[in-house]
């Protein structure tokens, strides 16, 4: 595969160019945060319960909702609450952010990797299938740019074996499947809100909890394992009887959060028609297929736009000579070293056929339908 011939690193963010990603942070957010700053409470307070009040029943049929500082946070969090173990094994995607997988090694948890469906980078859920076992404790699903994984056969392996499914919706905010929002369907989802997410509290995250019998164990470990509760009602007996983290949010934080849910279908809705302009432009582009497009029974949140090319480096660097960023955002697990104990003598077919053609191309609210476009142009010229 022919390597870039020139510099690949971040974009320098002027007007002609085209950056990949962009945060959103609106006037309101900007004005919500001047205000908390002003007030009484800038750590964890009355924004933080509102911000998560409000989420919940956007996203998660009311179910209880734990904001925390980042979206790893949560994924550790919703480990710990699914009662993994030591020497427990889990399911979990070789294609991911490292944030999915990596709290698997604070907890001494063995990761079984599943292989992506090629036509969609989400888990393969025949190879879950075949990985599962009695030591697996729990299957962890990412929604790869937005688009829902198989959520009806996963959760037909996982009600076989009685584990529960989390879901890493790091993408998914305003995802849909088969009508349903995610966040409402297994029994954790979680959120980030990392800078340049659909919702952005700076860094952040949330965990949608189904069984509420869980929240205030999930609120003792976000914060040391104290009881705030308690704590704050000047009854507390001033033990501490599980270990407990500082995962907490921030009102600072969580006054960007509701000014972005406030907001949020409108961005939402520019999101979705610029993944279809896209696919639109590109229907007929012989050396290109997207990924992820194309459903009837789930919606895509529009985070990623990814496409898979031949030629990737080529065209990769011809967008850059045009002022367009282009770039693969995620990459396989198997090959960093921290997983080595875990991916020894296996194979990933699908994602070595995809590994040198997925690129993701620029999605982001600065961006309009003739930006769009105009990548498309260049594209379909030829690389």
């Amino acid at each position: 595969m022919k390597k870039p011939i020139k510099d690949m690193s971040l974009m320098e963010d002027k007007s002609d160019n085209i950056v990949m990603f962009y945060p959103h942070v609106s006037e309101l957010a900007k004005s919500l945060v001047m205000e908390t700053l002003d007030s009484r409470w800038i750590g964890q307070g009355p924004k933080v319960k509102l911000f998560e009040e409000d989420f919940s029943k956007k996203f998660g049929s009311s179910s209880p909702a734990i904001a925390v500082g980042s979206g790893t946070d949560a994924l550790h969090l919703s480990y710990m609450l699914a009662n993994l173990e030591p020497g427990d094994e889990v399911i979990a995607p070789v294609f991911t952010c490292t944030a999915t997988n990596i709290p698997f090694l604070y907890m001494g948890v063995k990761i079984n990797f599943a292989d992506i469906d090629p036509e969609t980078m989400n888990i393969d859920v025949s190879h879950v299938r075949q990985l599962m076992n009695q030591n697996v404790k729990a299957i962890v699903c990412v929604h790869y740019g937005g688009l829902p994984c198989d959520m009806d056969e996963l959760q037909l392996i996982a009600d076989e074996w009685g584990v529960p499914i989390i879901e890493d919706a790091a993408h998914a905010v305003g995802a849909k499947y088969k009508g349903v929002n995610v966040g409402s369907i297994s029994d954790f989802t979680m959120f980030s809100f990392q800078a340049i997410k659909h919702i952005t509290t700076g860094d952040g995250g949330m965990l949608i909890i189904k069984n509420k019998d869980l929240v205030d164990k999930a609120e003792r470990i976000r914060w040391f394992g104290i009881d705030r509760k308690s704590k704050q009602a000047g009854i507390w007996e001033n033990d501490i009887t599980e270990v407990g983290y500082k995962y907490q949010m921030t009102d600072i934080a969580a006054a960007m959060g509701i000014a972005s849910l406030s907001e949020f279908d409108e961005q939402s809705k520019l999101r979705k028609e610029l993944f279809e302009t896209y696919e639109v432009e590109l229907a007929n582009c012989d050396r290109l297929k997207v990924i992820g497009g194309g459903f009837s029974d789930r919606e895509h949140a529009a985070w990623l736009f990814t496409v898979l090319v031949e030629d990737r480096y080529t065209l990769q660097q011809k967008l850059r000579e045009n002022g367009i960023e282009s770039n693969q955002v995620h990459f396989r697990n198997d090959r960093y070293s921290i997983f080595n104990e875990f991916t020894e003598g296996k194979s990933f077919p699908n994602m070595d056929k995809l590994e040198d053609n997925y690129l993701v191309l620029p999605l982001h609210t600065k961006m309009g339908k003739d930006d769009v476009k105009r990548v498309c142009k260049i594209i379909k010229v030829g690389w």
